[in-house]
């Protein structure tokens, strides 16, 4: 729909200004209403411009100079913009074109200055914007990678320590090492994807609750690490789909099918290693079994607990 605009002004300055001025209005789409191209001899004043060109008017455009601001009838027609605006919300778009005393009702309003009447593409783009209701401020575009990431709080941890926490486990359970480097995780082509003050400050945060181990040298600028029992525990129970269905499936090959031997146990659950390692250490530490390591990074249980059976037999092994 095309806006229509009452352009009120002195006629002093139609020639210098409001003509060509209003003409580019059109130009741009606008429906510019000014009072020589709108009335002919024989019509009433007050019924064209209060009621036709301001009544009809998306918004009021007041070009205020030093010969408009004493003018009568302009100073009617603010008055008729200003009740119109508190009526129906149109706009009263004040444009300036000389040093002048601004009317008192117009002072909350923000004003466009036109210091150059011949140069002025900045301030009509504006003119134009806030008739149309447009912008120019940038559209909002994707959040950083590691703000994207984040997952709900694991167990209390805010949203950068709980990114870290997660990305870590997913690194080891991809990899099946031991230790975590940062560098490999939250680095790429040399840039952290995590702030790296915020990285530091979580890598402490994280090792002081005993979620990781740092592992402190003199010569690294940030550490490498160990994912504890704990740390790893929360981040199974709050990150990897059905997590309690793969700790019941370890416990029924360590009762139902009685294999002892860890590496027989992944391939009966089909479950990453360290996600079997870290259940069967999680169950010798509650003392539900037993089992000592051996060389090459397996582990063989030699006691089952009664108490584990019972578990099985009611579904629920740990909450």
């Amino acid at each position: 729909m095309i806006p229509k605009v009452f352009v009120s002004h002195a006629s002093e300055d139609q020639e210098r200004f409001v003509l060509t001025f209003a003409e580019r209005l059109r130009q741009n789409g606008v429906d510019a209403w000014l009072d020589k191209w709108e009335m002919l001899p024989g019509d009433s004043l007050i019924d064209k411009i209060f009621e036709e060109g301001i009544k009809e008017a998306k918004a009021v455009i007041v070009v205020l100079s030093k010969f408009s601001v004493s003018k009568p009838w302009v100073k009617e027609e603010l008055n008729a913009a200003c009740v119109k605006r508190i009526n129906s919300g149109s706009k009263l778009i004040p444009v300036v074109i000389d040093d002048c005393d601004i009317p008192e009702v117009l002072k909350s309003t923000l004003w466009e200055r036109v210091s150059d009447l011949s140069a002025y593409d900045s301030s009509f783009d504006r003119i134009l914007a806030s008739i149309f209701g447009t912008t120019d401020k940038p559209s909002i575009g994707s959040a950083p990678q590691y703000v994207r990431s984040f997952v709900s709080s694991i167990n209390g941890l805010n949203n950068i320590d709980s990114h870290v926490l997660r990305l870590s486990c997913e690194e080891i359970m991809r990899s099946g090492g031991i230790f975590v480097n940062p560098e490999k995780v939250f680095f790429n082509d040399g840039r952290s994807t995590v702030p790296m003050e915020e990285l530091k400050d979580s890598l402490e945060v994280l090792d002081g609750e005993g979620y990781i181990k740092l592992l402190r040298t003199l010569c690294d600028d940030i550490y490498h690490y160990q994912i504890t029992t704990y740390g790893f525990e929360s981040f199974a129970n709050e990150c990897i789909l059905n997590y309690q269905d793969k700790v019941l499936a370890v416990v029924s090959a360590l009762v139902n099918e009685k294999l002892i031997d860890s590496a027989d146990i992944q391939k009966k659950v089909s479950e990453p290693c360290v996600l079997v390692d870290h259940i069967l250490e999680v169950l010798n530490n509650n003392g539900h079994i037993k089992q000592s390591k051996l060389l090459g990074g397996s582990s063989q249980v030699y006691n089952i607990s009664p108490s584990l059976k019972r578990m099985l037999s009611s579904q629920v092994v740990w909450s």
